[in-house]
């Protein structure tokens, strides 16, 4: 790759052979080489999503770890975390490295299995953790996630278990007693439309008590999702009293706010829900000056008849692979509030940190993994649900305008995506 802009910082070519980066100068490219023009190109380290849901086992018909896989590379991601929330539940050793060989197989994204907090998420009884941990799979990433570890003393023993392998838990901080019912945020538009609320306070409380016994026993915890500006107040504290706490925002979260639900549009539909202005400023704050640590997807596909009903009976989520970068450059980077080398940062580097992702999040430099994202800065496309690669269209982002996009995606070396401008060039002989 040819006078690629490194982090929009420097110029320089990128000589990828044998799985690494392999020389900074186009001069030591091998004869023959392929060679991709990278100018006006943004290179990032392959980007890592800690937070995804890829259905498979048990709901094919809504994902499958090659359908996933495949949008996740679209969007530029090299390595996704699989949540737990499968039928069977990823709660054995058996479930987590059934995934895990799955996405070898399929081998265009990193598949690390997320393993269940609980067994079933039934929130009763800690699962086999550190089976999970010691399977092919090296499990190190447990969540409840769709469900919250609302047992105090089962948190604070799963946060007790962790540390023996250096694991995490990611929390999906909601209180289940004050969210029954709830259908969207707390406020006045849930009013307006007569719609049960979700109230902030049902996220706080949560991350209030975990980060409280994450300090207590020393553990780490992650919390998935923040949603609220009080959250991220408290991890600013917590983080402040030296707490090991970690969070993430999801793009959606920076973008929209619960108006978007005015319409009964059940794509707008989501877990944690979508707050308000102000909420979206403090999220916005907390992921400039550091508090919130990472940006993931909660990539979230449900088939059309999940979705395509009355906004109560409709589930939650929404899928967001192909979309995330492309949202994060248009609140994030083209507002000024963070650079290039920033999103380097909050999308591969410190995700990979928090899941013990060997080989990635590794800066662009001679001798590291050749997981490589290139971006298009000054992109401008419209979203078309029904283009996704990935098995469901449940996104709310369709007909909207969007700015920067992965145009060419690299694991180990390998291209797992490239857009139409390199695909065509491939069958002329050109890229590889």
């Amino acid at each position: 790759m040819e006078n690629v802009s490194m982090y929009c910082e420097t110029t320089a070519d990128l000589v990828l052979a044998g799985g690494v980066i392999a020389s900074l100068s186009a001069a030591d490219a091998p004869a023959g080489a392929v060679r991709i023009d990278g100018s006006g190109l943004v290179a990032l380290p392959g980007l890592v999503d800690l937070h995804t849901h890829l259905r498979e086992p048990g709901r094919e018909d809504a994902e499958t770890i090659a359908t996933g896989s495949r949008s996740a590379a679209t969007g530029g991601f090299v390595a996704v975390h699989a949540m737990a929330n499968t039928t069977p539940t990823a709660d054995t050793a058996g479930v987590v490295e059934q995934v895990w060989s799955r996405g070898r197989e399929v081998g265009l994204v990193d598949v690390f299995p997320v393993g269940a907090v609980t067994v079933g998420l039934g929130g009763t009884q800690l699962s086999e953790m550190a089976a999970m941990a010691n399977s092919r799979a090296q499990v190190r990433v447990f969540s409840d996630d769709g469900k919250c570890v609302h047992d105090p003393l089962l948190m604070r023993r799963a946060l007790e278990y962790v540390k023996t392998f250096g694991g995490v838990v990611a929390q999906h901080a909601q209180d289940p007693r004050l969210t029954e019912g709830a259908q969207m945020n707390e406020g006045l538009v849930s009013a307006e439309l007569g719609l049960a609320g979700w109230p902030s306070v049902a996220e706080e409380s949560i991350i209030a008590r975990d980060v409280l016994l994450a300090g207590h026993v020393g553990s780490r915890v992650h919390i998935c999702h923040l949603s609220t500006a009080g959250s991220v107040e408290i991890i600013r504290w917590a983080k402040a009293r030296g707490i090991d706490v970690t969070a993430e925002v999801m793009p959606h979260h920076l973008l929209l706010t619960d108006e978007s639900a005015r319409g009964y549009d059940p794509r707008f539909k989501v877990n944690p829900p979508l707050r308000t202005q102000a909420d979206v400023d403090a999220l916005r704050a907390g992921l400039a000056d550091g508090t919130i640590d990472i940006v993931a997807t909660d990539h979230a596909p449900h088939p059309d008849e999940d979705k395509d009903c009355e906004w109560g009976a409709a589930a939650m989520g929404m899928i967001g692979l192909e979309t995330a970068l492309g949202i994060v450059q248009k609140t994030m980077v083209d507002t000024g509030a963070l650079s290039w080398r920033d999103v380097a940062r909050v999308m591969s580097e410190t995700p990979a940190r928090i899941g013990r992702d060997s080989g990635h999040g590794r800066p662009l430099a001679v001798g590291e993994p050749a997981n490589v994202t290139l971006v298009d800065p000054s992109a401008a496309w419209t979203v078309d649900p029904a283009g996704t690669a990935s098995r469901s269209n449940n996104s709310p982002f369709g007909g909207i305008q969007l700015p920067g996009r992965a145009v060419a995606t690299f694991l180990r070396g390998a291209p797992t995506h490239l857009d139409a401008r390199f695909a065509e060039n491939r069958h002329e002989g050109a890229p590889a």
